[in-house]
């Protein structure tokens, strides 16, 4: 589809409370471990390993957004604790049939890396649409874009700004909250 995602089953969200979320369409903040040129630290390499990661992959976007980086006290000085903004499916994806529900999450951030094995923070702040089947895959991608704009337009408000460095998403194994397999 050319919008790559984090998948995550949706056990994930449990260790947060929200397992029993609608399906549908949401958007929100995540948090990810990140080296001075950009790479995603992997949850084996981080200097404080929480008990679970996510296996996740690159994401690109039209435009970058702007990011809220904080440094980690317990990481070496060149690795921070990035948050970005993202938009994220709850869902069985009917157009392809899945039985499974899963949590695809579309980081809105253009990676230089892929991330595979990375532990991701997920802060769910607001519901975009039900999830939907859809008659053909241009449909599908049109409303992901759509998605994706709604996402972003929400989440430049003000009033969701304080939540981009709300400590255990810019933190590893420093409270509940963290998405993982």
């Amino acid at each position: 589809l050319g919008i790559p995602t984090a998948n995550i089953p949706i056990a994930g969200l449990t260790v947060g409370g929200h397992a029993d979320l609608a399906s549908g369409v949401y958007y929100g903040f995540v948090g990810l471990n990140v080296t001075a040129d950009g790479t995603i630290v992997s949850a084996a390499a981080e200097p404080t390993p929480s008990s679970s990661s996510s296996s996740t992959t690159t994401s690109t976007s039209h435009e970058p957004p702007s990011s809220s980086t904080v440094p980690h006290p317990s990481a070496s000085t060149t690795t921070t604790f990035t948050t970005y903004p993202a938009v994220l499916s709850i869902g069985y994806n009917p157009f392809y049939k899945n039985t499974v529900r899963s949590v695809e999450v579309h980081v809105l951030h253009g990676f230089a890396h892929d991330f595979y094995g990375a532990h991701m923070n997920l802060l769910v702040l607001g519901f975009v649409r039900p999830e939907y089947d859809y008659v053909s895959k241009e449909a599908l991608v049109a409303d992901i874009w759509e998605d994706v704009a709604v996402a972003r337009r929400s989440l430049a408000r003000e009033a969701y700004a304080r939540w981009r460095g709300e400590g255990w998403l810019v933190g590893w194994g420093e409270g509940e909250g963290d998405v993982g397999s």
